[in-house]
């Protein structure tokens, strides 16, 4: 009845969204988080949209699941029994890239900004509304399976890195660097702009596909992320600069080379 149901709905809104709706069909979403009542809840708002969701409540099994290989996104929950949620993000980034949203409680910015630093895609504050849990997935899962188009150029070169969008492979003077799906799509649009200030505000709405909100330091603790795994500096140049009070800007292949 699902299949039935969104095919005939493709075709109210165009064949241009048909590829969209039969890609999220299906896919499937692991939930670790031991509030039980809630992930019935996130099934109750996922699955009508075709996602099957399994539901974990403890830490170690949690793992186990993340990396079967199974699952196209996880929902994880940062106080879980038995492993810690930042525990089970580490060995899942031990291990794998995929995407997970972790959950944190209101207002607690210092375990979200370790979530983000250990390596998860995005977050979302308890109490919150399951709309925009699966918005969020949604937007995550866009950018995990986004194919190149004629207007994307295949390889993005600047300096010593290059990023492949044909494989999603990322390169520092030929070595691979793993990146999350929010770091790679970060790294695209600042080596698509070399030289060039990128706002905050910019990068949170094409990166992150959301608005930039008061005190959401999320999209610099991605930036964070990526100057570690990239390196501050190359040539004596820095990378990633921060403009302060505005934004980001990466170095041009002329500064590197100074």
């Amino acid at each position: 009845m699902i299949v039935l149901y969104k095919v005939r709905a493709a075709s109210k809104i165009g064949f241009e969204k048909l590829n969209s709706v039969l890609e999220t069909m299906m896919q499937k979403i692991l939930v670790i988080d031991d509030d039980v009542e809630l992930c019935e809840l996130v099934a109750e708002y996922l699955e009508p949209d075709g996602y099957q969701v399994e539901a974990i409540h403890e830490g170690h099994e949690g793992v186990q699941r993340a990396l079967s290989g199974e699952h196209a996104l996880a929902v994880l929950d940062y106080m879980l029994p038995g492993l810690n949620g930042f525990e089970v993000l580490r060995q899942i980034r031990a291990a794998s890239s995929l995407p997970v949203v972790m959950l944190t409680a209101r207002g607690d910015d210092v375990n979200r900004i370790i979530g983000l630093q250990i390596g998860a895609d995005d977050y979302l504050q308890k109490p919150f509304n399951p709309l925009e849990l699966v918005a969020r997935i949604s937007a995550v899962l866009r950018r995990s399976r986004r194919q190149p188009d004629q207007k994307r150029a295949e390889v993005i070169s600047a300096g010593d890195i290059e990023m492949d969008n044909r494989t999603r492979a990322v390169r520092r003077a030929g070595e691979p660097i793993e990146l999350t799906v929010v770091e790679y799509s970060l790294l695209e649009k600042l080596l698509s702009a070399p030289g060039r200030i990128l706002t905050r505000e910019e990068l949170v709405k094409d990166v992150l596909h959301r608005e930039l909100s008061p005190f959401d330091r999320s999209i610099d603790t991605h930036v964070s992320n990526l100057r570690k795994k990239l390196g501050h500096e190359v040539n004596g140049a820095e990378r990633i600069k921060t403009v302060r009070g505005v934004g980001y800007i990466y170095a041009k292949d002329e500064e590197s080379k100074a």
